[in-house]
């Protein structure tokens, strides 16, 4: 697929439109599948993905799919586009922009992709660092894949860019109950982080062994960049202006300017770095990308626009669409000046947290929300791990998770795996005073 091939595609599916837009994505991966300490299965496929956007009488209709057949797109957006008069008009039709200088931004490192020939071997250097800790045993995956963006609209925009992308993870497991993991994710795969992260999830699996009970209520906790970006991903969401104007954003009440959380956090949506795989030069409009604070030092800096959200709320769009929701790209919070230890040897009653998941909001709004701690979780008193703890779920609210961050540590992370889906780069995090319930499952 090259760009002349989206714009006959976007030519064809034009036809009675008003306007349209076609983004093409098309990703080859290499997938290794770790199972019972052995590399099991290795696998690549190619995928293309289309995704159209039709407006026609302030209407609009997005198509997305995965074909082999670029005709079977073209019939399903002259399907849908035959129904416009029977759909209602949307509030979030707005004309898409011209070309605005917008140019790719390239992170594709080819070493990388390189490395995906020698994906057995790659297996086994994690699974004997994992060993090494003591794990007795381990599961997981790692995915090398190749990236290819092409954006065609009918207002003239024609881009294309090219990107690498790395996603691990390793879950190990020692005796009858312990259990640890981490992730990595990024643009280039450095043999060592691999390694690294393997360890650190042996190691975790170790410690967590023979686990106890804990008794409910509000602790001071340091939760890891595992943790910290699942959560986050919530925190991004909400500050989309989609998610502000349907009434699913804890930021509703807020404006830019409004303190939000501690003054210690900052959160970055950062499109300009060369080491996240959703790094890119222009957004699903054509717009130019940009690092930008979404929180700054406690404060609310940016709500996420794409340009339907701009005109409904009268502001500029942000270069972060998403036809139909802004979002932000990659996830970046600035490290504190603590190490991990150091964090530790702070609490005095507390709970340390290596990995979640089931993450659930019971009320938007307010950012009421539960998730449940996964394998390794210690108890800490006086500053030392006293023993492993049982399942515990996190049940609070996300302003007051937010205002309670008292430090941030000094060594950043790459983590992405399917319970953290934005590639972001995040340290570990004290927070003060958050409730700690026991889960029913």
């Amino acid at each position: 697929m090259n760009l002349e091939e989206v714009a006959k595609i976007l030519k064809a599916v034009s036809e009675g439109a008003d306007q349209a837009a076609v983004k093409v994505v098309q990703r080859t991966e290499t997938m290794l599948k770790i199972a019972n300490s052995e590399p099991s299965v290795v696998q690549t496929w190619d995928r293309t993905v289309y995704e159209i956007l039709l407006g026609k009488d302030e209407r609009v209709f997005a198509l997305s799919l995965e074909a082999g057949d670029p005709e079977e797109v073209i019939r399903r957006a002259r399907d849908i586009l035959s129904m416009a008069s029977k759909v209602d008009k949307s509030p979030f039709y707005a004309p898409l922009p011209p070309p605005s200088g917008a140019s790719p931004r390239a992170v594709l490192d080819e070493t990388t992709l390189e490395k995906a020939e020698r994906m057995g071997e790659l297996g086994e250097l994690m699974i004997s660092a994992a060993q090494e800790e003591g794990a007795e045993r381990v599961a997981g995956m790692l995915s090398i894949a190749k990236i290819r963006k092409l954006l065609a609209t009918s207002t003239g925009v024609s881009l294309e860019e090219e990107s690498s992308s790395v996603e691990a993870y390793l879950r190990a497991f020692a005796g009858e109950d312990g259990s640890g993991q981490w992730s990595l994710g990024g643009t280039r795969l450095d043999e060592r982080e691999l390694e690294e992260m393997a360890r650190r999830a042996g190691r975790y699996a170790v410690m967590s062994r023979g686990r106890k009970g804990i008794e409910p209520g509000r602790y001071d906790v340091v939760l890891s960049p595992m943790v910290m970006g699942n959560l986050i991903d919530v925190v991004a969401d909400s500050a989309s202006a989609f998610m502000i104007l349907m009434g699913m954003s804890f930021f509703q009440r807020n404006k830019p300017g409004d303190a939000v959380a501690s003054e210690v956090f900052s959160l970055i949506d950062d499109p300009e770095d060369p080491d996240l795989p959703e790094s890119t030069g222009f957004d699903d409009e054509g717009l130019p990308t940009r690092r930008k604070y979404i929180i700054e030092s406690g404060v609310l800096r940016t709500i996420l626009h794409n340009s339907a959200t701009a005109k409904v709320m009268k502001a500029e769009p942000t270069g972060n669409a998403g036809w139909l929701m802004p979002h932000a790209w990659n996830y970046v919070v600035p490290a504190g000046d603590m190490g991990e230890e150091e964090m530790i040897s702070e609490l005095k009653r507390g709970i340390v947290i290596t990995n979640n998941w089931y993450t659930r909001l019971q009320n938007y709004v307010e950012g009421t929300f539960s998730t449940i701690a996964r394998d390794a979780v210690f108890y800490v008193e006086n500053g030392e791990i006293k023993y492993p703890l049982g399942k515990i779920r996190i049940a609070d609210t996300f302003p007051h998770l937010l205002k309670n961050i008292r430090a941030l540590g000094r060594e950043i992370f790459k983590i992405k795996w399917w319970e953290v889906p934005k590639p972001s780069k995040l340290p570990f995090a004290l927070i003060e005073d958050v409730n700690i319930s026991l889960p029913k499952i």
